[in-house]
């Protein structure tokens, strides 16, 4: 098997000076961040919508022990690399960045984007990083999920169907 390689995938210490850059040619960052174990749909069409708010897509991803510290023992399902990787392919995402804290905010100080983007679960919660980017004269943008689609969803249908 080929290694994992795209020019998508970038070094947490490499993304603040190649942000920069797009910057310089007053290039639109939107940033947004999540576990992504099971790509699906749902994940998609996010990804699409957070991409048509600017130029260019920076998505950040739970490394391995992140995802457990959050999810639990069993989790994550994919590794980071081939979420990385995974994630690198999809059209709307022109940036991966892996992160080890449980929340991305220091990659968001290294970025400062211009539209930080959660999903609409995170109505009426504390965003993390909104005070990094509205100060800066960013937005904070929350999309609507799709109904019915979740990794969590997905993991428990496989349960259900499971007769191991």
């Amino acid at each position: 098997m080929a290694a994992y390689t795209t020019g998508k995938i970038i070094e947490f210490n490499n993304i603040k000076k190649e942000i920069s850059k797009l910057k310089k040619d007053f290039k639109k960052i939107v940033f947004t961040n999540g576990c992504f174990d099971i790509i699906h749909a749902g994940h998609v069409s996010y990804l699409n919508e957070a991409k048509s708010l600017g130029d260019v897509l920076v998505v950040g991803i739970n490394s391995d022990e992140s995802v457990k510290r959050l999810k639990g023992p069993g989790r994550p399902i994919i590794n980071e690399k081939d979420r990385a990787y995974i994630l690198a392919n999809l059209k709307p995402v022109d940036y991966v960045v892996i992160f080890d804290e449980d929340t991305p905010y220091n990659l968001i100080k290294e970025i400062t984007p211009d539209f930080l983007v959660k999903g609409g679960d995170y109505n009426g919660k504390d965003v993390v990083g909104k005070d990094i980017v509205e100060p800066s004269g960013g937005k904070v943008v929350l999309i609507d999920f799709v109904k019915g689609k979740s990794t969590s969803g997905i993991i428990d249908k496989i349960k259900e169907k499971s007769t191991i």
